[in-house]
């Protein structure tokens, strides 16, 4: 296991991201300074041989995966963003002043996912990383790769919220010995 490795990418800012609005199923594209750290992305991806390299459908994660060197990103359901629902395109503090102290990780977001629905389809990306061997590369989106963090270290959906994720950031997940952990994040 100590050759498995998970290499995370959060796609480029959009619109809402650079806003901090809840963005799941709305198809926005990259801002022309996402698609700036989309392509820097590359050059730090371009000696890194992959077994495995999937991507989000959301057009700002395959965009994100195009620029970065990564046209051929298989294309997975799995990786799409945790679904908001009713909270889609709305900032936590707007949601905040209907529901104090809302939080995606303890609260519910009518209409959208639970956190054990988005740990499940994310538990499947795992699976296919460690079955796959050496490295695999994900291009996705931030709530749902922090619980793809958290699953891979065997941490219930919500120890997420422990791992904050910027946009055109790269992370790597392994292993020390047997033992699953973060070798980097958020860089």
């Amino acid at each position: 296991m100590s050759e498995t490795e998970l290499w995370v990418v959060r796609h480029g800012a959009t619109e809402w991201s650079t806003a901090g609005r809840h963005t799941s199923i709305t198809d926005l594209p990259l801002l022309p300074d996402g698609e700036e750290t989309a392509v820097a992305l590359g050059a730090r991806l371009a000696e890194v041989d992959f077994r495995l390299v999937l991507t989000s459908p959301r057009r700002r994660a395959r965009h994100t995966a195009e620029l970065a060197g990564f046209p051929d990103a298989e294309v997975t359901d799995d990786l799409a963003e945790w679904a908001y629902g009713d909270y889609e395109g709305l900032t936590t503090a707007q949601i905040r002043e209907a529901v104090p102290g809302w939080t995606i990780w303890t609260g519910v977001s009518p209409g959208g996912e639970t956190g054990a629905e988005v740990a499940a389809r994310l538990d499947r990306v795992v699976a296919r990383a460690r079955e796959a061997g050496g490295r695999t590369l994900v291009f996705a989106h931030g709530h749902s790769l922090r619980v793809l963090a958290a699953r891979w270290l065997g941490l219930p959906p919500e120890g997420g919220r422990l791992l904050r994720l910027d946009t055109a950031t790269l992370s790597v997940l392994g292993f020390e010995r047997e033992t699953a952990v973060v070798l980097r994040w958020n860089t």
